[in-house]
């Protein structure tokens, strides 16, 4: 195999939204191949399957790997001018925790994004499991209000007991 020329931008190329957003990035011109995961030897560029279908994945030529928000910060930072700007904002100290915080909402939700698919699900399953346990969540949250009612209105407090029989 030929030792790459250019870092590697790899990406989930069964998610629409992912594509999409790659589609975007290509037009600002960073210096990288763009690489789905699924069309590609990860065991060349270094990230493992898992890593790679969590995240976005940016492989620089000597083999140092950075992942989501870092990732995408990389890709700005090669297109040169203001993403290169861009791309270190990302990563500035202060920054860089709320850019990790919306690339993984962003990443957990992107099956819901316009141009994303059941395919963009990270983990269909946890995806599932988290959906359920909100549903019990809020259902629980909805029926609280009325279940403080009813033991209010059943279970008389000692105070009201003796003032019924008062009169």
């Amino acid at each position: 195999m030929a030792a790459r020329t250019r870092p590697a931008l790899i990406y989930d190329g069964d998610c629409a939204f992912c594509t999409s957003s790659v589609r975007l990035l290509e037009r600002i011109g960073p210096e990288a191949e763009m690489v789905a995961w699924q069309q590609t030897d990860l065991g060349a560029l270094g990230p493992s399957e898992e890593a790679a279908s969590a995240a976005v994945q940016w492989v620089e030529i000597d083999g140092t790997t950075r992942s989501g928000h870092q990732a995408v910060a990389a890709a700005l930072g090669s297109a040169g001018g203001v993403w290169a700007l861009a791309g270190r904002a990302l990563v500035a100290p202060g920054i860089s925790p709320i850019a990790a915080g919306a690339y993984r909402l962003v990443a957990a939700n992107r099956h819901r994004l316009p141009g994303g698919t059941l395919a963009c699900a990270v983990d269909a399953q946890e995806i599932k499991r988290r959906t359920s346990r909100s549903i019990f969540i809020r259902r629980l949250a909805l029926s609280l209000p009325l279940v403080l009612a009813v033991a209010w209105i059943c279970w008389p407090s000692r105070k009201r007991s003796s003032t019924r029989g008062s009169m």
